[in-house]
């Protein structure tokens, strides 16, 4: 069976424990989207782990791991990645690269620095890993596939010139700063041919075969809903599709065979970067209580590190977000940091030109929005030792509860704390 893990809001949901433990039963696992501008926080026994390329399940010894063709890949950042593991006392894992996957150069990173630099106030907030200029040229038809690093060298070399000039052009008379050099260009493409020849595979056939032998496969998503560039706060989103849908094209298999739709849901708010946010707690004072409980050490981008903008739980956003990914059903996670508060705000309505909408609005809506709040009782007290969802506080089974009635999907799980322990099944 093919299963989807995919985030409902703004990312840093907590998908990437969840995914860990789904690993487990996972026979393979793809990311399908994204790049290195996002990680996935994983806790276990071998230590503590911010995963940004590499799929979840490299803890497993069975699993299989794979890079899709959706990925943006930065094969330094990979294969780097691989070395940390095996120093930190994890065997060597799994790893298959798709042939199709397009490459993330240097030249994208730099791009995107430049751009935030240009933007300066309107920037859009990009962790500048490259990502934009990566989709940019990925679907302006200048990227560079894995499988083109295979070509003679006299046609990767009139490729390499072509984007040169395109490059240099922008560099010189946009930016104002140093050009690009072919030689050095193919010099770099001849290394990362050599880095990743290793794990190059027809990803699409490999994964087509193992849904014939009954394969279990986990699709693991990058972000969430909101991020999406077509169904999310646009244009401060990502720059590829975070739904599960989109991890059929991302991995190369026929849509129908994704039978199960995890989406996972913070029991609060919380976004990196610009974008509309209304749920969003503008008392910084109270913003950072909330940071400083949240997450497994408080709520830092994985990857940035940047303080987490902090916000209470969005039912509106939430039920959109779950809505547009097809959620057969609902992890709810960090619910035991809530466990100091005395009172919990959940923003169940947007107030806008004077009326109350419980349907998620366009962008140049969303700007006008304001939060219509309902209060619900904390319940004051620890949860992270509980296993079993009966054994909860009343006040927090009424906020899971609540949570669930507002977004209509059930919630089967909950996370309350950071190990791959710390979870109540709840079916």
């Amino acid at each position: 069976m093919v299963t989807a893990i995919v985030g409902a809001n703004w990312g840093d949901e907590g998908k990437g424990k969840i995914t860990d433990m789904l690993g487990e039963e996972s026979d393979i696992i793809v990311r399908f989207q994204g790049g290195s501008n996002a990680g996935h926080t994983i806790i276990n026994d071998y230590g503590k782990f911010a995963l940004h390329l590499l799929p979840s399940g490299v803890f497993y010894s069975h699993t299989a791991n794979v890079i899709g063709n959706g990925v943006a890949l930065n094969i330094p950042y990979l294969v780097n990645e691989i070395d940390e593991l095996i120093k930190r006392g994890v065997p060597k894992p799994e790893v298959l690269v798709s042939d199709r996957a397009q490459i993330l150069m240097p030249y994208h990173i730099a791009f995107d620095e430049y751009e935030e630099e240009r933007l300066g106030g309107r920037s859009f907030g990009s962790t500048k890993s490259g990502i934009a200029p990566f989709y940019s040229d990925k679907y302006a038809k200048t990227g560079i596939q894995v499988s083109e690093l295979f070509m003679d060298d006299k046609a990767l070399r009139e490729k390499a010139e072509g984007i040169c000039v395109k490059k240099n052009i922008a560099l010189k008379y946009l930016y104002n700063k140093p050009e690009l050099d072919i030689d050095q260009l193919m010099e770099t493409l001849h290394s990362y041919r050599d880095m990743v020849a290793p794990y190059v595979c027809d990803v699409s056939a490999y994964l087509r075969k193992a849904i014939k032998e009954g394969k279990n496969i986990l699709l693991e998503g990058q972000l969430g809903s909101l991020k999406d560039p077509d169904h999310g706060i646009y244009p401060m989103v990502t720059s590829s599709s975070t739904l599960a849908a989109y991890g059929a094209v991302g991995a190369g298999i026929p849509p129908y065979e994704i039978k199960r739709i995890v989406t996972v849901v913070k029991a609060y708010s919380s976004a990196v970067g610009a974008g509309e946010f209304v749920s969003e707690i503008h008392d910084e004072a109270q913003a950072d209580v909330l940071r400083k409980h949240g997450g497994d050490n408080g709520e830092y981008g994985a990857t940035t590190g940047r303080p987490r903008r902090m916000g209470w739980f969005d039912a509106v956003a939430t039920r959109y977000g779950c809505e547009i990914q097809g959620a057969t059903e609902v992890v709810l996670t960090v619910l035991d940091c809530l466990g100091y508060l005395k009172e919990i705000p959940v923003c169940t309505a947007y107030e806008i030109d004077g009326k109350a909408v419980t349907d998620f609005p366009v962008t140049a809506q969303l700007a006008k929005a304001k939060p219509v709040y309902k209060v619900l009782p904390g319940w004051e007290c620890d949860i992270s030792n509980i296993k079993e969802y009966s054994k909860l506080p009343e006040n927090c089974r009424r906020y899971v509860e609540f949570i669930e009635e507002h977004i209509g999907v059930p919630v089967h799980m909950i996370s309350n704390g950071p190990k791959r322990t710390d979870i109540i099944h709840r079916k």
